[in-house]
């Protein structure tokens, strides 16, 4: 692995590892429709400064592109990456009680 020469290394905010799943913003394919998005994909490579992601679905370059291998890579600093978000619970109907539950 190469050195780097610097003062102090930089300390990324969030260390992805091999097999996390991750939610990148990106074009995709949801419903046979091309749509620009979260999507949810698993980390398959790391390095210094980059992070491969593979997805089950079609992905695209801004460009238009289909990526054949589904797999995109982004820096790690990148605001289009981020760990999985929590889902929403859902709400109840504020006319139902909970024993109609």
């Amino acid at each position: 692995m190469p050195t780097y020469a610097y003062m102090r290394p930089p300390e990324p905010e969030v260390n992805y590892e091999v097999g996390d799943i991750v939610e990148v913003f990106c074009d995709h394919e949801k419903g046979g429709q091309r749509t620009r998005g979260w999507l949810k994909g698993i980390v398959v490579q790391v390095d210094n400064k980059m992070v491969a992601v593979q997805f089950r679905s079609n992905v695209f370059l801004t460009d238009g592109w289909m990526v054949p291998d589904h797999i995109l890579w982004f820096r790690l600093t990148s605001a289009d990456i981020r760990m999985p978000q929590a889902a929403k619970p859902k709400r109840q109907p504020l006319n139902m009680k909970e024993d109609e539950l």
